[in-house]
């Protein structure tokens, strides 16, 4: 019997926190987990060519992708970072505005507007490479966030905007990675490579990536919850 999308998160949440592969901040359930080896992970998408020849880099928000977002502006790379639960849209930083050894600092989300903006949805530059934050994934680029939608939701956002389609990695714990058949819905974001603390490997994922948001899936809910996607559907459609 097929395992549902969220009885494959706490297997992995649970794994995590069994084999102690986790770090703070804990618990690892309902986030996406920080885990031990997240800078050897995030040095492998650095040496990515896709990542070399980024100008402008849009990363999660989430405590194990940290240490890319503190590279990013290191190696002079405007950072955009969405505002959690996507309450406030985008947040920029650019490298220029961070005075030099207060990279960590200035990615990190207790003080990234101290440092960056939140800018409209009309300002958003164009994006050149994404990172996502996991729960799980599977070796053909299905993936799982903590279940409330965001990631899928950004790209679609950026795809509304006019953004190309971008690279998409993600970095996690090698035992996030998982065998069980993923359930996939049409709107869910798959990742073009897998960066683990062991290396990097590309999906060759068989998965189309959202073009937009289905507006359909969206609630009135979410609408009032993410003003971004109120704005969006403003700025195209009214």
């Amino acid at each position: 019997m097929t395992e549902t999308k969220d009885e494959i998160r706490h297997k992995v949440w649970n794994r995590l926190t069994e084999e102690k592969n986790g770090r703070f901040p804990f618990p690892l359930v309902h986030r996406i987990p920080n885990f031990k080896g997240a800078e050897k992970a995030a040095a492998f998408i650095q040496a990515m060519p896709e990542y070399q020849a980024a100008k402008v880099i849009k990363v999660n928000p989430d405590a194990p992708q940290l240490p890319l977002r503190k590279q990013i502006l290191i190696d002079g790379k405007t950072l955009l970072v969405p505002t959690p639960r996507l309450k406030a849209g985008f947040i920029m930083v650019k490298p220029e505005w961070v005075p030099k050894g207060e990279e960590r600092r200035a990615a990190s989300l207790s003080h990234i507007k101290s440092y960056g903006k939140e800018i409209p949805l009309t300002e958003i530059p164009s994006i050149d490479f994404m990172v996502v934050g996991s729960v799980a994934i599977h070796p053909d680029g299905r993936r799982l966030g903590k279940g409330e939608g965001y990631a899928d939701r950004e790209y679609g956002i950026l795809r509304e905007l006019g953004n190309p389609p971008m690279p998409v990695v993600t970095s996690i714990h090698s035992s996030q990675l998982v065998q069980n058949e993923i359930p996939r819905d049409s709107f869910d974001l798959s990742v073009d490579w897998i960066a683990t603390e062991e290396g990097l490997f590309s999906t060759n994922s068989p998965y189309e990536k959202p073009n937009g948001i289905e507006w359909e899936h969206v609630t009135e809910e979410e609408m009032e919850g993410m003003p971004v996607l109120k704005q969006l559907w403003e700025l195209k459609y009214k």
